[in-house]
């Protein structure tokens, strides 16, 4: 089926309607207006403000979009989400946590900064309260017993882009590696070190990196990317999401670069490629490849009832932010369901290591022994899809986790 087709029958079943199908794969009861437990609240960790609000607000609408096909309830229960700010830093999100205890949730979610994560890591486990993180997720994240989640870890879609291009750029080519100086920035180079620097190849120079800046200028990059040009490159590898991936393609096209992009999916997530509709022809010419656990116009039954729903629902394509989120909806629901009566948060904890598959619209996964997925990695394309840009899943890259 063309990337065309596919659209067009995701949009005929949003038209439709997916009530009949959500029934038949979001719950495993007979009856899903059927309720036998007590009212339960999750609490929801995430940005309503500053530059990651648009994440939050993904993020919120992946989880209720699988409440609102399940009849509002997880497990059988009725529930009720209970938000709370998450901010930007540590203490804003111990904030966020302590709130959410005093408010006697069962379960925490959401969660988009990994110096949030980070921050609420200790507080978390010592409540006792399971936490399915539905984004932040970097590398030092260890040796945790309640913190679960259902994004990724930082450094893989590096590696997958890492092997990818060891196995299809020829040794001579010359890459450049740019990124904001941030963790989430290095936990994504060494997993792009990692999977490229194998069997004797090597990144030569050293990564450039750029003031770590959410809403930059028009002028933020031009000096980093002047040094990047200097050095000749083939391949760029870049990291950036948001309004700072917007000016980083601006100003690398205003630049003079006139070659191949790639990085994490982030960096053509969301509302960016709407905002790059003046650079199509040097897209279209030059390419940007992104790796992502997840695109919009993968053709599976789980992702046609989440996609079109999503569509129907928010005006919009859902993102990976939104897919994990409603995962971790998912997730909940099958672990409460599996607690007799009325659950405690601990025996939820123990019950999500007993969930098993998830039939989830990135495609069947499930939790490894750190508590986060093992999963497909996708190769997208940028390229025209009607009258829009889009990102087109080209093939499969590795499996991860």
């Amino acid at each position: 089926m063309s990337q065309m087709n596919r659209r067009q029958a995701l949009q005929l079943l949003a038209a439709l309607g997916t009530s009949g199908l959500a029934a038949g794969c979001g719950s495993d009861s007979e009856d899903p207006a059927a309720s036998s437990g007590n009212p339960i609240k999750i609490g929801l960790i995430v940005p309503g403000t500053g530059p990651n609000k648009v994440i939050g607000e993904e993020i919120s609408n992946g989880f209720q979009l699988f409440l609102s096909l399940n009849n509002h309830q997880l497990g059988g229960h009725p529930a009720t989400v209970v938000t709370a700010e998450e901010g930007e830093n540590a203490k804003s999100g111990q904030a966020a946590v302590d709130r959410l205890l005093k408010e006697g949730v069962l379960a925490l979610t959401g969660v988009v900064s990994s110096a949030v994560m980070l921050g609420i890591r200790d507080s978390v486990e010592q409540a006792r309260v399971p936490l399915i993180g539905s984004n932040a997720s970097p590398t030092s994240l260890q040796s945790v017993v309640y913190i679960w989640r259902t994004s990724y870890v930082l450094d893989e879609p590096g590696r997958a882009l890492g092997q990818y291009l060891r196995e299809t750029l020829p040794a001579t080519k010359r890459i450049t590696v740019i990124a904001p100086d941030s963790q989430s920035s290095r936990d994504v180079v060494d997993g792009f070190r990692k999977g490229y620097e194998v069997n004797g190849r090597r990144i030569a120079a050293a990564p450039i990196l750029t003031a770590d800046i959410a809403n930059p200028g028009k002028g933020t990059y031009g000096a980093a990317i002047g040094q990047a040009l200097h050095q000749r490159p083939d391949v760029i590898f870049c990291h950036y999401a948001g309004p700072a991936a917007v000016q980083f393609v601006k100003q690398l096209y205003d630049g003079g670069y006139r070659g191949p992009v790639y990085a994490p999916g982030f960096l053509t997530e969301g509302t960016v490629l709407g905002e790059l509709e003046s650079e199509d022809a040097l897209i279209e010419k030059y390419g940007i490849e992104t790796a992502l656990n997840y695109s919009a116009d993968l053709n599976n039954t789980a992702n046609r009832v989440f996609a079109s729903a999503y569509r129907d629902t928010y005006r919009a394509s859902p993102t990976t932010y939104a897919m994990a989120s409603y995962d971790a909806a998912q997730v909940l629901d099958k672990a409460i369901r599996l607690v007799p009566g009325n659950p405690t948060s601990q025996q939820v904890n123990l019950a999500l290591g007993k969930i098993g598959q998830i039939d989830s619209p990135r495609g069947p996964w499930q939790f490894n022994q750190p508590r986060t997925p093992q999963q497909k990695w996708y190769l997208r394309r940028v390229q025209r899809d009607g009258q829009l840009l889009s990102n087109v899943v080209i093939n499969e890259l590795a499996t991860l986790g």
